[in-house]
């Protein structure tokens, strides 16, 4: 059994489209209700993120995480699943990037990059392979406890931060070593002077295309695909449905688990507690609204990484939580029209409609 395309399609795009002219009508209404002129706003919106060379850095920056967390919901929705622990994942996959770049200082750094890479990962994985493993064995909903996890994580790694590695009159661990950063695009790029955008963005574009061709050609990911779609049928196939469960939830969490390598090895070089600011939630839209493609997540991330440095440039000319209504709309009408959450939802109806049968 073949499992469907889901690749963006001229139609299928109309959708994502009709959402973001929509949020920014709505946008538009508000600024003009505060007695601002809607296109010099978004003109400066626009003016202040692509086109400038800071600006741009900025938003290559910001959108740098969403493309984790984007691609970490974007595989669980493929494999059927609803990841909302990506926030909780990067948070113990960004202390656990630190820890080892805090701890094993001698290391070159051929080794000592990779390893907090993998650190980053494996405790990401760790994190979304225990929901994962409890709906496999016990059926627990993995919405409920990857929000319980989420709670968890924050409250673990603050404890760790206060209380163990301890950095007095801070709420950050202790720097990781020289040998651990990674540079920023200004140090070989002088056109992003003074933006902290660096080599992490690069690997987030190679993490899509991973992403896709693991999907696309390797034999788990059509599994995991197929399971998602209808898992009687998978499992009537002899795909091991609930492996798929965990093994999806494992490579998601691995996924936003790379999160903190933006922030821990190329920016502050630390860990923070508070640092994430919501992206692990902020996946999500950026999942629905790239309809869960590679290319879909890479548009999509750069224009709430646009949205978010934009509320920063207009600040001086409206208030910033206009721009965050304009994303929060653009969240709304994407989650009430998408394809992908209703195929979602029919993969789920499918499935107790299929074990209502066979009981």
């Amino acid at each position: 059994m073949a499992a469907p395309r889901r690749g963006p399609s001229l139609a299928g795009l109309a959708v994502p489209l009709m959402a973001l002219a929509a949020a920014f009508a709505l946008g538009g209404v508000l600024i003009a209700a505060v007695g601002k002129n809607p296109l010099e706003v978004y003109g400066e919106l626009v003016r202040g993120t692509l086109g400038t060379p800071y600006g741009i850095g900025q938003v290559l920056f910001k959108a740098t995480p969403l493309i984790f967390t984007g691609l970490s919901c974007a595989l669980a929705f493929r494999a059927g699943l609803f990841n909302i622990g990506a926030e909780g994942q990067l948070y113990v996959g960004a202390f656990a990037t630190a820890w080892v770049g805090f701890t094993f200082p001698g290391l070159p750094p051929v080794i000592l990059v990779p390893l907090c890479f993998l650190a980053g990962a494996l405790g990401g994985a760790a994190w979304g392979a225990v929901p994962g493993y409890l709906k496999a064995r016990f059926g627990a909903h993995e919405v409920i406890n990857t929000i319980m996890l989420n709670f968890v994580a924050l409250a673990l790694t603050s404890y760790l931060v206060s209380d163990v590695f301890v950095v007095p009159q801070t709420v950050h661990t202790p720097e990781i070593a020289p040998a651990a950063q990674l540079p920023r695009f200004e140090q070989f790029l002088p056109f992003f002077a003074g933006s902290p955008v660096n080599v992490t963005f690069v690997l987030a574009l190679l993490a899509c295309g991973l992403y896709a061709f693991f999907l696309a050609r390797t034999r788990l990911g059509y599994e995991l695909r197929v399971a998602g779609f209808n898992p009687a049928a998978a499992h009537c196939a002899g795909i091991a449905t609930g492996r798929a469960t965990v093994t999806a939830m494992a490579l998601s969490g691995a996924l936003a688990g790379l999160v903190g390598s933006n922030f821990v090895l190329g920016y502050k070089h630390y860990f923070e507690t508070g640092f994430s600011n919501g992206m692990g939630y902020m996946g999500l839209a950026v999942a629905l609204l790239g309809r869960g493609s590679a290319k879909g997540v890479i548009l999509s991330a750069l224009l709430f990484g646009a949205l978010s440095q934009g509320g920063l440039v207009v600040n001086t000319m409206v208030p910033k939580e206009i721009v965050e209504i304009v994303q929060a709309a653009v969240i709304v009408a994407v989650i009430v029209s998408s394809t992908l959450v209703q195929d979602f939802l029919k993969a789920k109806l499918k499935s107790r409609l299929a074990g209502a049968g066979a009981s």
